[in-house]
């Protein structure tokens, strides 16, 4: 993949790159149960210094990695897990990673017309965002709270985010739309699923 990249650019400059790292952790929290977590949470830490560099034998060595590895020998380069040569392949050409998504917006839709089901860009985003919203609640003010006040808590972002959004909550819309299948999200216009996603990715913040 390199080797079709036009100017100088090396996986150690890709993996300086505080996403990078990010996205490695995720990759390897689901897939890896070995994960250092704790070389991980320094990494991640210096991730985006001008001083910090990390090679892909470091990134192993130090976190139990099994996503990306090195080999040297006759045989020998980086290799990686699909997942993250796709990510890679984004990172270092625009080009690529248009071409990728629209080959993923190809397949979907494929995929329901063959289905004979609907699908939504904006809605699988704001799934998506809220997941990653949720994980922020959970690592940034969860061990801030009392046992008793943590099961109110995710309740309560949600709750915030649909009255700020739409003007009432999950419960008014099912009491106002009892036959109505799917949820008040669901039933989102889609400027209202580009905000939704927007703020959920301001409030991980």
């Amino acid at each position: 993949m390199l080797k079709g990249k036009d100017g100088a650019f090396f996986i150690s400059d890709w993996l300086r790159n505080r996403n990078t790292v990010e996205f490695l952790g995720i990759w390897e929290s689901v897939n890896n149960p070995n994960f250092n977590y704790g070389e991980y949470a320094i990494i991640k830490s210096e991730a985006g210094l001008n001083s910090y560099k990390i090679s892909v034998k470091e990134w192993v060595a130090k976190t139990n990695a099994i996503g990306i590895t090195a080999r040297a020998g006759w045989y020998g380069g980086t290799y990686a897990h699909k997942d993250i040569a796709f990510e890679f392949g984004s990172a270092i050409s625009a080009e690529f990673n248009l071409y990728f998504i629209k080959e993923f917006q190809r397949l979907k839709e494929d995929e329901n017309d063959r289905l004979n089901q609907s699908w939504n860009l904006q809605r699988t985003l704001a799934k998506v965002n809220y997941t990653i919203h949720i994980d922020a609640i959970k690592e940034q003010l969860i061990p801030k709270l009392l046992p008793h006040q943590k099961t109110k808590v995710y309740a309560s972002e949600a709750y915030m985010l649909n009255v700020a959004l739409f003007g009432r909550t999950a419960a008014d819309y099912r009491r106002e739309n009892p036959k109505e299948k799917g949820n008040l999200r669901d039933q989102a216009t889609l400027e209202q699923l580009v905000v939704l996603s927007n703020m959920e990715s301001i409030m991980q913040y």
